[in-house]
């Protein structure tokens, strides 16, 4: 309960949009959306990336980075105008920084910051590189990041590090409570150096509109992979297993790394593998609505991509890598060593050769998603660490 005898917290929400929508924007517009049903006071406070275009830009991103954000008045600002209790940021790199989180200290409210990927170690967020997990940087030492140059050019890894190192132990200090929405996204993170006991593990929720009535796995036509087209997300495994087990394939993403997989895909000697292109909305309901099964071949440890959970919600069985946070999603007896592709071309057969199997799976896919994914079930968890905070 606020300090003012309030159920319902006053909430400022803080994110650095991406130059790219992902997840992360949306579980920022879903915490509004669902923090403003319950009744709750909610801003939010965007800075983007997507602005930071030209040399002038790039000296900006570079500033904010370096110097640990920029413009904190705006925050402390918000959180005096709201009234705000808590602030709960999400990405906060290059342009807030752990100076926005020190404003909101500053101006009484307490601050949580939501991890949904690698990024307070990792200059990309991923902690990928050379075609496995890479967790060369730890705590402030980054300088692998800027040897290695894991952004591309040298000034701009080089930025990254530097800032890393730099404005950590801020960002440590200003937190008073991580989210992380797996387990196995916290045991990467305490690899990187996260303290231990200073993370809650509350995993995304979906709305009530993304549950199926009951699994149509039966009767689906395809296998189906879901993501963007790149390195560390495995789809050229999937395609292989495909080709071997003679299962039908759908790819539903866009990339950097379409070329090599369309031509990949071109060997297939009879198989039929299908790029889908992005989808959104509808047009990815009912590619899910037609598939048989769900694929998440990922290299990297995915800390909780929605891919998997609407996958499951919408009654299909999941084969997924045995990384990062994909075991806990999709339970024991559903996961796979991530490149092995005679590992993965033998699980789609079996799945593929039987239909009641797929069904009795989706269902229980489904069920095992009403219950991890639930957005009361959410929100109860995340009242709870307001309220711990708040007490």
């Amino acid at each position: 309960m606020s300090p003012d005898g309030r159920d319902t917290p006053r909430v400022l929400v803080v994110h650095n949009r991406y130059r790219m929508r992902g997840g992360e924007e949306r579980s920022v517009e879903d915490l509004v959306r669902l923090l403003r049903e319950r009744g709750h006071a909610v801003d939010l406070l965007e800075r983007r990336s997507d602005q930071l275009a030209g040399v002038s830009g790039k000296m900006r991103g570079g500033t904010g980075i370096l110097g640990g954000g920029l413009a904190p008045g705006e925050v402390k600002s918000a959180v005096r105008e709201l009234g705000a209790e808590i602030v709960h940021a999400h990405n906060t790199v290059p342009l807030l920084g752990p100076r926005a989180l020190e404003a909101a200290h500053e101006a009484g409210a307490a601050v949580v910051l939501h991890l949904h990927n690698y990024r307070l170690f990792c200059a990309i967020g991923i902690a990928y590189r050379d075609s496995q997990p890479c967790t060369r940087c730890h705590g402030r030492w980054t300088w692998p990041g800027a040897r290695l140059r894991c952004r591309g050019g040298t000034a701009e890894s080089f930025t990254y590090a530097a800032g890393l190192a730099l404005q950590q132990r801020r960002v440590l200090d200003a937190v008073d409570r991580f989210i992380v929405p797996s387990r196995g996204a916290e045991r990467v993170l305490g690899e990187f150096g996260l303290p231990a006991g200073r993370a809650e593990i509350i995993p995304h929720f979906l709305p009530a509109s993304a549950f199926a009535d009951r699994s149509s796995a039966q009767e689906g036509k395809y296998a189906l992979f879901t993501g963007r087209l790149t390195e560390e997300k495995g789809a050229d495994t999937v395609i292989e297993a495909a080709k071997q087990a003679g299962v039908p394939l759908a790819i539903a993403g866009e990339g950097p790394d379409e070329l090599r997989l369309r031509r990949l895909a071109a060997g297939g000697r009879g198989t039929q593998i299908r790029f889908l292109g992005r989808l959104g909305g509808a047009d990815l309901a009912k590619a899910r609505a037609g598939a048989a099964f769900a694929l998440a071949p990922s290299r990297w440890h995915e800390p909780h991509p929605y891919a998997v959970a609407e996958s499951m919600a919408a009654g299909l069985p999941v084969l997924a890598s045995r990384m990062g946070g994909l075991p806990e999603l999709v339970g024991p007896g559903s996961t796979l060593p991530p490149t092995d592709v005679g590992a993965w071309a033998e699980a789609m057969r079996d799945l593929w050769r039987s239909p009641d199997q797929r069904r009795h799976y989706g269902e229980a896919a489904l069920a095992r998603a009403h219950a991890r994914f639930d957005e009361g079930r959410y929100y109860g968890r995340l009242i709870a660490c307001y309220r711990r905070l708040l007490s």
